[in-house]
């Protein structure tokens, strides 16, 4: 009489995950996957259901304007592709918006989006990482606006300014542009005292001053302004520095930049 072959604890462990790299691929793409052969398929398309429908929600919530702007069957298709193409990096729930980005940048090959379509989740996207950011403020130091031109100035960690080629923050089901404006739009959204996200539109000159002052060596506010106003050749330089430190006034005041 012979004894069957033992079995190593190796082989069960490559059994195991034959068998879990099988049952993934089918939760995350049915239709170009086999079902498991051991398991009923009722069962197999309840953990079908609540897989997708758990990413299917979370990114609904983080992308509301995105998703009122799709059909049902155009965002259910999206959120499909993301989940059978895209391998998530991170475990946590919160950093799904952000490997949503990943997907739509670097991963989705389709012509019928709309252009604006990962600039408006950008935005989006930039609403909800604030929203959770970790607050620094401690690091503020309180001073006279009086004295601001003689200071070395710092954006806040909880204020964010970017550049975008179409009006992202009025996209809406009623305004949907298909091309790029004239001019780029230039917003800060930032995260106040009360944990309130706020965005303000500024101009490409109030951008500008913010790179200067976000730039690697701290720039005292009064060398930022006169270099605004050599960059802008007006004829009157005194105009853009008075009228630029009202502006810095103004996002002091509102806790958007800081002393550095």
């Amino acid at each position: 009489m012979t004894n069957a072959p033992h079995k190593s604890a190796t082989d069960n462990r490559v059994d195991f995950k034959a068998k879990q790299a099988e049952f993934a691929a089918y939760i995350r793409d049915p239709e170009h996957n086999p079902m498991p052969s051991d398991v009923k398929q009722d069962r197999m398309q309840m953990y079908r259901q609540l897989f997708f429908n758990n990413i299917e929600g979370f990114l609904a919530g983080n992308f509301p304007v995105l998703r009122k702007l799709l059909e049902d069957a155009e965002w259910t298709a999206i959120v499909q592709d993301f989940f059978a193409k895209h391998r998530c990096e991170s475990p946590h729930f919160s950093e799904i918006p952000e490997e949503f980005l990943f997907y739509l940048e670097h991963e989705r090959d389709t012509s019928s989006d709309f252009p604006f379509l990962l600039e408006l989740a950008h935005y989006e996207w930039v609403e909800m990482a604030l929203s959770i950011a970790m607050d620094n403020s401690t690091d503020h130091i309180a001073i006279n606006v009086d004295h601001l031109l003689n200071q070395h100035l710092k954006l806040s960690p909880l204020a964010w300014s970017l550049a975008y080629q179409y009006p992202v923050h009025k996209i809406s089901p009623e305004h949907i542009p298909f091309s790029p404006p004239a001019v780029a739009t230039f917003l800060i959204v930032y995260r106040n005292q009360k944990d309130e996200i706020n965005f303000l539109e500024i101009t490409p000159m109030t951008y500008r001053l913010l790179e200067l002052i976000q730039a690697d060596e701290p720039c005292l506010t009064k060398t930022c302004l006169t270099q605004i106003a050599q960059e802008s050749q007006h004829p009157n330089p005194e105009i853009i520095i008075s009228g630029g430190l009202q502006i810095l006034t103004d996002l002091y005041q509102k806790g958007i930049i800081w002393v550095a």
